[in-house]
């Protein structure tokens, strides 16, 4: 392979779009880090850029027709960021239109480097990209695209783009696999860390692709007749066996929780114990048959095969609040948990096969993303419950809709506590700070924001920051500890890197753990990131408007309850929203405008009832919600029957 490293469009006037997605600072991060890593190991290297000229010279029509003036030599729109910079011996290509073959430049600079093969990041998977890699196909050249350095500010069109190009003119793959390709490295099995110690490899686990996921899906298929004609009760009693074996092993898989994910112990137990909870309620779920009118009824029927993608956060209680459910009402599911996941759905899933949960009814595929895209495509799947990021959720969303068949999807959270009058401000200050680091922010429900009342800021703030630092941050299998890893180094750089893009522009960060000696020595060992707080970012801000998913928490004042009700609601994200405060109209008024699936009051926003509904508005949530009556909602598909015996 004599491979050439292509960067599209990675220029400020396209990098600064508002609804590019994966933002602005994660492709940056992304595509550096294959930049250097194809410096590293001599890879040639050519950057096309999109290049106006002071008189609009090059300006393609639809930008005249719409007025617009982007990519102008010499201004800062026309640049990259520094991160991408070309260095002296990096081609630099102008083009002027969609694709980068559009001027010779490029076709040139491929001859010069004898290439077969293309590495391509940059921004529009579904515009700029999308025509560079069908003119590179056309030119007989083979093409690997950084899915985690692509971005689009039309996320669903870029879907859509993915699933034509790959199998016809490109392969996708992680930066990370790429660097690995590029050091001779096939693509192998996925390797597990410990979030403790990352030196130490935990497990390995086989990257199943659409074979294995068609085998499984027929296996399911065959199994499901049989399981959906059991009665309900029947069904209910296996899984109350489960519940049962996850309550009594409570402790053993918080253990394995804590060195799998990094999640402390009492955290990891009271995961366990909800998951018990959800399978037990899920026990006494049935489809029930109601009169419709004169001559007619309707009825929930099982939809059949259900493909339920869950993450590795709560890789006990998240998948079990999707399978219970969907078992107890007459489905089959194929399971495809999170690669960090994995080593615990597969001691969950012997548990169910003790508890009487038969191969076949319940199946597991081992893999990553790619191996759930294989699974929602495999045209025997009549459902797909998923809970993940937002990249995960628009390729379901375009796999879902292509085949049509319903999608349930849980996307995280960006959640909002206001803290106004009459309230507790120790007590908000003590929930709201658990509710943001304990297992170091890594929770769909986790508080990411605090808006106060200016009146109420500077002792709120004094009390957040004496509380931060009381957590315990350490070891997750130190029972005392309130604060462990994140998941990941990439995940601990990710978070490290926001906090100190944010730094520039918010009054000021506080980290009360972050200059102990201790802190040197777990950051040493592990993923540890200390408990901070970034108080007065922008609004509009990466650190404000993105979620973090890391032990950070972000701080807004507001002189107005509708100011803050607009600080609240002012992310793409719609999960959680909470409100402390005293008597007054002010409940009344969150009630009216919150936008979010779950509000609270007096609360923080992590943790949920496992018998309430569990789901998010506007970017947080797709389908019927999780739990509650959003299980019958979801895995029966309604049936009217006309004519009586």
């Amino acid at each position: 392979m004599k491979p050439v490293l292509l960067l599209v469009d990675l220029q400020n006037d396209f990098l600064d779009a508002p609804a590019l997605e994966p933002e602005r600072s994660a492709v940056i991060r992304q595509a550096a880090r294959l930049l250097c890593g194809a410096r590293a190991r001599g890879v040639a290297i050519v950057h096309a850029v999109t290049t106006v000229d002071g008189g609009g010279t090059g300006r393609m029509p639809h930008w005249k027709a719409a007025g617009t003036w982007k990519c102008m030599r010499g201004t800062r729109g026309h640049e990259p960021p520094p991160e991408l910079a070309p260095s002296q011996r990096e081609e630099v290509v102008s083009k002027t239109f969609f694709s980068a073959f559009s001027t010779p430049g490029l076709d040139a600079a491929l001859s010069r480097a004898s290439a077969d093969t293309l590495l391509v990041a940059g921004v529009h998977l579904h515009g700029c990209v999308r025509a560079t890699v069908l003119d590179a196909y056309q030119r007989g050249l083979g093409v690997w695209i950084a899915e985690d350095a692509v971005a689009s500010d039309d996320p669903l069109h870029a879907a859509v783009t993915r699933r034509y190009l790959e199998g016809r003119a490109a392969q996708f793959a992680s930066v990370e696999e790429l660097l690995a390709r590029l050091g001779g490295n096939g693509p192998g099995l996925r390797w597990h860390r410990s979030p403790r110690d990352t030196t130490q490899v935990l497990f390995s686990i086989p990257v199943s692709g659409a074979a294995e996921a068609a085998a499984a899906v027929a296996l399911a298929r065959e199994a499901a007749t049989a399981w959906r004609r059991i009665p309900a009760a029947e069904r209910a009693a296996g899984l109350a066996r489960l519940a049962g074996r996850l309550e009594s092993e409570a402790s053993d898989l918080g253990r394995r929780l804590a060195i799998d994910v990094g999640k402390p112990l009492s955290l990891g137990e009271d995961e366990t114990r909800r998951a018990a909870a959800l399978v037990r309620h899920a026990t006494g779920l049935r489809f029930e048959e109601s009169p419709a009118g004169s001559g007619s009824r309707y009825r929930r029927v099982p939809l059949g095969v259900v493909a339920a993608v869950t993450p590795w956060n709560n890789p006990v209680a998240i998948p079990w609040g999707k399978l219970a459910p969907a078992l107890v009402l007459g489905n089959v599911v194929v399971w495809k948990p999170s690669p960090a996941g994995t080593g615990l759905a597969l001691r969950t899933l012997e548990m169910a096969r003790d508890a009487g949960i038969p191969e076949g009814v319940l199946g597991l595929l081992t893999g990553d993303h790619h191996t759930a895209a294989a699974l929602m495509t495999d045209p025997s799947v009549d459902a797909v419950s998923l809970t993940g990021s937002s990249a995960a959720a628009w390729a379901a969303q375009e796999i879902c809709a292509r085949r049509r068949i319903p999608l349930q999807a849980e996307l995280g959270g960006n959640n909002a506590a206001i803290v106004w009058e009459g309230a507790d401000v120790e007590r908000a200050a003590a929930l709201i700070a658990r509710g943001a680091f304990a297992f170091a922010g890594q929770r769909c429900t986790a508080n990411r924001r605090a808006v106060v009342q200016a009146a109420l800021f500077d002792r709120f703030l004094e009390r957040l920051a004496a509380e931060a630092a009381a957590l315990v941050w350490g070891d997750p299998l130190d029972r005392a500890t309130d604060v462990g890893p994140l998941v990941s180094v990439e995940a601990r750089d990710r978070v490290a890197e926001a906090v100190e893009r944010a730094s520039a522009g918010a009054e000021k960060i506080i980290a009360p753990h972050a200059s102990s000696e201790r802190a040197a020595a777990l950051s040493a060992a592990g993923a540890y990131y200390s408990p901070t707080i970034v108080v007065g970012p922008s609004h509009e801000s990466a650190i404000v408007q993105e979620e973090t998913f890391g032990p950070v928490l972000v701080v807004e004042r507001a002189d107005r309850f509708d100011e803050a009700m607009h600080l609240a609601n002012g992310v793409r994200h719609g999960l959680v929203a909470a409100l402390f405060s005293g008597p007054g109209p002010w409940r009344e008024e969150f009630d009216r405008a919150a936008q979010a699936g779950i509000l609270k009051w007096n609360a923080s926003t992590a943790d949920a009832d496992a018998s309430a509904p569990f789901g998010g508005w506007k970017s947080s949530g797709l389908g019927p919600p999780e739990h509650g009556p959003g299980n019958v909602e979801f895995y029966g598909r309604l049936q009217a029957v006309y004519g009586r015996e």
